[in-house]
């Protein structure tokens, strides 16, 4: 049969999505259900002085007002951090301090919603306010490195060589700040929980989760329960970007409040509501100092970062990662240092660190490239790593320099002039800019079970999730193409604690550590299904040899005597069975201490700038990757172009605006919080290049959700100073920035 993998094969769940009948958290089926509305704080920090929730408890069809004063309290909330990367503190109505706005301060429930609207409408609070802390750089002196950063936890500082002696040695050297606005994730499914209690200490919800089973140990723990008596199901995500891995505060909310009442209750927040208690990227402030010979070679490479934590977690954007490995610099330093402020904690948003420092890193090597009059291409493989600098590890693979001449031949790089302004078409400008992409290859334990039925179907469990990637559609294809049988044979299901484990879909690490197990549990089936086959006298199979075996057309059957074969209903029907099943666990090994593995790509973009007004356009852009096997070739462009696209959002659009003297976000909707919509974007492709990986897991796949946003905010802003000769190092670069620059 043929290849499966890597064929453009269409959506598994498509037919459900278009015709509205894909079930979502909030839109789950649960008996006599109520409604919660969230009641958030209108101060940065201080206290609730008084709560009047008379009113609202009379208004009519309130069941509950739930407040600090009458809320469950929680033991285990003294100690809240967990130790997964995703463990929040949160705040669940256990005092009245108020440590940042839009912080929930109550909860009312509802017969209707709208009943529940209006309760909340009705809660009357007054707070005694204390002075406030948001801004980043003006308490620079404040910031501190913690020894950890990320959810890789590498360490915060690194140095390796003198960068100082490197600076001094250097024919060309600069330094240079570079800022990203905080950016708010706004999928848009909003994050929402339906908590049902079936027995007192079984819960059962309903979540928006990009991580089921971090969803139940984390409930769990907070709630004193086991966490086999919480069971999590998310079987379609409309959208995450890091902000549904961790369990955020309303979950708790509607378990608590669905345990007072014995009642379903369904919470969704609202889409203000969303802008501080569910995290978000912080915004970071970078100093890059680089220095090179006259030749391009670099002799130095210093990038500090400085960001935004909240007074009560540590979260670390850690935009310095890819400047330790990406090039070979021999004296290299990195920082992350965290400021503690009274805001909501940011998290995990597409690409964390990755996208924020590779603007940084790769605009820089853009200037340095320009003040030798050398091709940004030319000076970047002139730096070209040939083994990761940092660990002294060899790749597991890298296609970096392939990306680089595809990606250039098929944009035609060549039309680029080196001296900016030199392009004109009418009253536009135009430039070309391009960037490196980068993102690491992660991989954790993960299970699956297959299992073929009497009707001849095959079965395959595993309780990850899709949050809109296509992993419906791919965990399908592996079984397909290792079991030997066609896609229609197959059913994929996800979204429940109740089905084997595996991790949270975030660090695009679902196809690698997902995929393995199904690959591993398929093949594990296929082995059973063919000894039962080979060793039962009564098979048409009887003595053939395991390795002479071939599954097709919904047969068993000998490769070198076709006529030899019977299908899986008769084996199994023989056999008595009802069904053969098959579990199996991957996991990372050795590897990860032998290599260094990353997914590579180069990023070109076109933009044209109207002279007089300064309005930008990215008229033309190209990214073309290294990622090892792709599993799906219409997904993985879906992917790496989404990715693309939030990178020109990122360039140009995207800013969550605080009123620094309130402390709150004033853009907090989708109204005035831009992003592209189709008008925004132009010719837009994604090509990559073919890899094969035989080190990083089974399938040889690299991820893929989040390199598509890398380099791809620095390639818009390097155009931009090849078109207008104006360099505009705060994102995002409006016509503001361009006009007075």
């Amino acid at each position: 049969m043929d290849d499966i993998l890597g064929q453009p094969v269409d959506r598994i769940d498509a037919p459900l999505k278009v015709t509205g009948r894909a079930t979502y958290a909030y839109e789950q089926q649960v008996a006599n259900p109520a409604y919660a509305v969230l009641v958030m704080s209108t101060i940065a920090k201080g206290r609730i002085a008084s709560i009047d929730a008379n009113a609202a408890e009379q208004s009519a069809g309130v069941l509950l007002v739930m407040t600090h004063r009458n809320s469950p309290k929680l033991p285990s909330l003294q100690n809240q951090k967990s130790n997964s990367p995703t463990g929040r503190v949160l705040q669940v109505l256990q005092d009245n301090v108020i440590r940042y706005a839009n912080q929930p301060v109550a909860l009312v429930v509802g017969e209707t919603l709208e009943q529940a609207k209006e309760g909340a409408r009705l809660v009357s609070i007054r707070y005694v306010t204390e002075i406030h802390h948001v801004d980043l750089a003006r308490r620079a002196a404040e910031g501190y490195a913690p020894p950890k950063a990320g959810g890789g936890g590498d360490p915060s500082m690194s140095n390796r060589g003198d960068v100082e002696r490197g600076l001094k040695e250097a024919q060309a050297r600069f330094e240079n700040v570079y800022t990203t606005p905080p950016e708010v994730h706004n999928p848009m499914e909003p994050h929402a929980t339906i908590a049902v209690w079936d027995k007192p200490d079984h819960l059962t919800l309903f979540d928006a989760t990009q991580g089921v089973f971090s969803d139940q140990e984390r409930v769990a723990g907070l709630l004193g329960i086991a966490p086999e008596n919480v069971r999590v199901v998310s079987p379609y995500l409309g959208g995450g970007f890091g902000s549904k891995g961790p369990a955020w505060s309303h979950v708790i909310l509607a378990a608590l409040a669905a345990r007072q009442l014995n009642r379903a209750v369904k919470l969704d927040v609202g889409r203000p509501q969303m802008f501080g208690m569910l995290g978000y990227r912080s915004p970071t402030h970078q100093t890059i100092a680089a220095g090179a010979r006259a030749d391009g070679s670099l002799t130095a490479w210093r990038h500090d970062t400085l960001a935004h934590t909240s007074s009560f977690d540590e979260f670390v954007e850690t935009s310095g990662l890819a400047s330790r490995m990406l090039y070979a610099v021999p004296n290299n330093s990195t920082s992350h240092k965290i400021v503690k402020s009274d805001v909501g904690t940011p998290s995990f948003m597409r690409a964390p660190g990755e996208a924020s420092g590779t603007f940084a890193l790769e605009s820089a090597m853009d200037e340095m490239a320009h003040e030798l009059k050398m091709d940004p291409i030319e000076f970047r493989l002139k730096n070209y790593a040939e083994k990761d600098p940092e660990k002294d590890h060899p790749w597991s693979s890298k296609s970096l320099r392939e990306c680089y001449r595809a990606g250039a031949e098929r944009f035609q790089w060549n039309r680029r002039q080196i001296k900016p302004r030199s392009i004109r078409e009418g009253h536009e400008l135009v430039g070309y800019g391009m960037a490196t992409a980068v993102y690491p290859t992660r991989r954790s334990p993960s299970t699956a079970s297959a299992r073929l039925t009497k009707d001849g179907l095959f079965l395959i469990d595993a309780g990850t999730q899709d949050l809109g990637t296509g992993t419906y559609t791919i965990m399908t294809q592996v079984a397909a193409e290792t079991l030997g049988v066609p896609i229609k044979q197959v059913r994929f299901r996800l979204g429940d604690t109740l089905l084997p484990k595996t991790p949270v879909s975030g660090g695009s690490q679902t196809a690698a550590s997902t995929g393995s197990a199904v690959y591993a549990a398929s093949q594990a089936l296929r082995e059973k299904l063919i000894q039962l086959a080979v060793s039962d006298q009564r098979s048409p199979l009887a003595g053939v040899s395991a390795n002479d075996i071939t599954f097709d057309n919904g047969k068993i059957s000998s490769k070198s005597n076709p006529d030899k074969n019977e299908t899986f209903e008769a084996l199994l029907e023989r056999g008595g069975q009802t069904y053969v099943e098959a579990k199996a666990e991957a996991k990372p090994g050795a590897e990860k201490d032998s290599f260094s593995m990353y997914a590579f790509g180069a990023q070109f973009a076109e933009v044209r700038v109207d002279e007089e007004f300064g309005q930008i356009k990215v008229s033309r852009m190209l990214g073309c990757f290294g990622a090892g096997k792709i599993l799906n070739a219409k997904t993985a462009r879906s992917q790496l172009l989404g990715g693309m696209v939030w990178g020109i959002s990122m360039a140009l659009q995207e800013q969550a605006m605080m009123d620094e003297r309130l402390g709150r976000w004033v853009n907090n909707n989708l109204a005035e919080y831009h992003v592209p919509v189709n008008a925004d974007i132009g010719d837009l492709d994604a090509i990559w290049v073919e890899e094969e990986d035989h080190h990083i897991n089974p399938l040889g796949a690299k991820g893929i959700g989040e390199i598509g946003i890398t380099g791809a905010a620095a390639a818009v802003a390097n155009a931009v100073f090849n078109a207008t000769g104006k360099r505009v190092r705060d994102l995002p670069i409006t016509l503001d920035k361009l006009m007075l620059s």
